[in-house]
């Protein structure tokens, strides 16, 4: 059984007790690119209460009360996360509080990057609520809602926009391009560490990645 098949079947389960399943962000984006699906990222209308009260496989609960669930199905892992909305980030990381959803409009405005916002059901329909298919095929790299606010809430993102545009080959927006280069102070209140491992996931080198950090002045991270 390949990832998607598996993906269909756990769908099934859910829906045999009333409730949905999706897969969501860049499950839906390598799909679409015609890219093997690397990460099994999911999204459902079911709390993890409601999970533990019919799904009988493998499953973790550590971080249940984030609406988060690894889920282990015919061989695959499932990052699953219930929909929700979210409030302030005080930390430049983490929202200060969730509230869980039932409906997938609630919960897209609380991605980043349109690309990253895109849900499939089991039957591979695709629901997009913020033009994401349209950048998709444009190859345009756009965040949804204001920029500056999305960055300041989480300042990874700014390096998650460049990274996507390397690995894609994507334009970057100009108006997030500017919000960026506005921005980059914000990584100054990042751990090293996980700059370092935004850093390695582009996957080039120290030499590749000069004249592009140039571009938004942030090439001294280079040297972390």
């Amino acid at each position: 059984m390949n990832k998607l098949d598996a993906f269909i079947s756990l769908a099934d389960i859910f829906n045999e007790h009333g409730y949905s399943l999706y897969l969501v962000g860049g499950s839906v984006r390598d799909y679409l690119l015609f890219n093997d699906l690397f990460d099994l990222d999911v999204v459902t209308d079911a709390t993890p209460e409601e999970v533990k009260s019919f799904f009988t496989g493998e499953a973790t609960y550590t971080f249940e009360k984030y609406g988060a669930v690894t889920i282990h199905h015919e061989g695959y892992r499932f990052d699953m996360t219930t929909l929700r909305k979210e409030e302030a980030y005080d930390d430049s990381r983490h929202p200060s509080k969730i509230i869980f959803v039932k409906n997938l409009k609630d919960d897209v405005y609380r991605r980043d990057f349109t690309l990253n916002a895109l849900y499939m059901d089991k039957s591979l329909k695709v629901y997009d609520y913020v033009n994401g298919l349209e950048d998709l095929q444009n190859k345009v790299l756009k965040m949804i809602g204001n920029p500056y606010i999305r960055l300041k809430e989480d300042p990874l993102r700014i390096l998650r926009a460049i990274r996507f545009s390397i690995t894609y080959d994507f334009k970057i927006d100009d108006i997030l391009s500017q919000a960026i280069k506005d921005s980059v102070s914000l990584l100054d209140n990042l751990n090293k560490d996980k700059i370092k491992e935004e850093i390695r996931k582009m996957k080039k080198s120290k030499e590749e990645l000069i004249p592009i950090f140039d571009e938004f002045n942030i090439h001294y991270l280079l040297e972390l």
